[in-house]
């Protein structure tokens, strides 16, 4: 056996133990019973440490330094066996002790929130949190010098990123796109009442089916359940979860989380099952994973070309509630842009104020300046400073998000980078993908499939997110394509 088979044979060894993890933690966010609890957070805690202890191997440190001196390797095994070194350097950092510490904690806080939010009482979850905030801090130190503590976190879920780059960024939106809201606030508003109305959860659910299945998910590579908070995961790129969420008086909360889920789930479906366990077949960042949910979300799920193809069987299954209501007044109502309480319910464009707080906040906690105590209260402020919004209790609060429970600090930013990305995205694919919205208003969307795992799935992890912009764009993440979508569209939608 040569010496990159044996590391693609360890690699491989290390992924299973990893989706092995990846497969309880699925079934305790839907299946898992209550009392399953706490041997589910031991059961985590010991595959953690086994994987730690493989991917700290002095066989495979040895092995990964020999191979990065083979110049026989092809670009693509030099770039994976780059990526691994690097991976398994950071990996080094954790004793294994710490890897079960996080994970058992992370497993406990996790049912604490499930808890907190179904009881409205944020007290049931603050002590778990602050455990897990103290660990999240000491692993910051852990992983070495950053010019702030919070980077050393953004670095695990999109690598190279700075809190100063976010600073930056987040500047632009305070000043454009804060601005741009203030003036659609100043316009009359869209009805959307009929979004409202009762809507079978059966039905709901039928219907998500078929807008996943004309997105291009294949059902034989995964499939759909409910959970509380929607999300994605996989064990393979042949075996993809997702989840969403029904509510019987709003038929927002299922489109966005079947289309959103949807478009994370075709990412991991157009990675190259043969590089299972390699770098090149993993995602490169979440900021990308987060283009193609939101360019499937936003660019294309909001479009009126998308629901000229959809809203008919919309209306057949609901015709009591939308028989007299038009395309048109359909899509000016799941455009409305006004403050909400709810991240995932919010418009495409004060969500981005909702992760701008979360932002604020989790740098705060990760200097100290604020501890969980505080955050119920300081949530509050933050929600009443940029959105105006009185905030009722915490379960529509600061209990809202289940990602801190998951001790993924560091994660929201991703959010906001994802949506920029895929306008960015979206310009190029229109100019390379002939008639690309008359496609969509047919209900084809296998040309920007296609074009989609052309130029982002196949990749895995070959280049940086950076690299990547470029490589599809010819320049880096530039913020004014986002601004030139949204004044564009809601110019028009609220006849600015």
């Amino acid at each position: 056996m040569s010496n990159y088979s044996s590391y693609q044979s360890m690699l491989r060894k290390i992924a299973d133990i990893q989706y092995a993890s990846a497969v309880l933690n699925w079934d305790q966010e839907t299946y898992m019973p209550s009392k399953g609890a706490t041997f589910r957070a031991q059961q985590l805690s010991t595959l953690a440490g086994i994987g730690h202890e493989l991917a700290t191997s002095k066989e495979l440190g040895k092995l990964l330094h020999l191979l990065s001196t083979d110049n026989s390797l092809s670009e693509k095994e030099k770039r994976n066996i780059k990526q691994s070194l690097k991976t398994f350097n950071e990996n080094k950092k954790y004793t294994t002790e710490f890897v079960q510490e996080l994970s058992k904690t992370i497993s406990e806080t996790f049912q604490a929130w499930h808890k907190a939010k179904a009881d409205n009482n944020f007290a049931v979850y603050a002590p778990h949190l602050e455990k897990l905030v103290t660990l999240k801090r000491e692993e910051s130190k852990l992983l070495g010098d950053f010019a702030h503590p919070y980077d050393a976190l953004l670095n695990q879920f999109e690598p190279g990123l700075k809190t100063a780059d976010l600073e930056v960024l987040f500047t632009d939106v305070r000043e454009q796109l804060v601005t741009f809201v203030k003036k659609i606030a100043a316009k009359p508003q869209n009805n959307d009442a009929f979004m409202y109305l009762y809507y079978d959860r059966e039905m709901q659910w039928d219907l998500g089916l078929n807008l996943l299945k004309q997105m291009g998910f294949d059902f034989e590579s995964g499939r759909q359940d409910a959970s509380s908070h929607p999300f994605t995961t996989n064990f393979s790129p042949e075996d993809v979860r997702i989840t969403t969420r029904i509510n019987e008086q709003d038929i927002n909360e299922m489109i966005w989380s079947c289309i959103h889920e949807g478009g994370h789930a075709l990412y991991e479906q157009g990675l190259p099952s043969e590089e299972y366990g390699m770098p090149s077949s993993e995602y490169i960042s979440l900021g990308i994973h987060e283009s193609q949910s939101r360019l499937w979300e936003n660019n294309v799920g909001r479009s009126l070309q998308y629901w000229k193809a959809n809203y008919p069987k919309l209306q057949d299954a609901f015709p009591e509630n939308l028989k007299s209501v038009s395309v048109q007044s359909f899509y000016k109502a799941m455009n409305i842009v006004k403050p909400s309480l709810i991240r995932t319910s919010a418009d495409e464009l004060t969500y981005h104020f909702h992760v701008l707080i979360r932002f604020e906040i989790e740098k705060a906690l990760i200097e100290g300046l604020i501890e969980v105590k505080d955050l119920p209260s300081y949530w509050n402020l933050k929600y009443k400073e940029y959105l105006g919004i009185e905030v009722p209790d915490d379960s529509s609060g600061v209990l809202q998000d289940i990602h801190w429970s998951h001790g993924s600090f560091g994660y929201f930013p991703t959010y906001s980078l994802g949506s920029f990305y895929a306008a960015q995205f979206w310009v190029q694919a229109k100019k390379e993908i002939e008639e690309l919205e008359n496609e969509i208003e047919k209900g084809n969307m296998k040309p920007l499939l296609d074009w989609l795992r052309e130029k982002v799935h196949r990749h895995g992890k070959f280049y940086s997110a950076e690299e990547l912009c470029i490589e599809i764009t010819g320049e880096k993440l530039n913020f004014k394509y986002f601004m030139d979508y949204a004044s564009i569209k809601y110019s028009k939608l609220y006849d600015l």
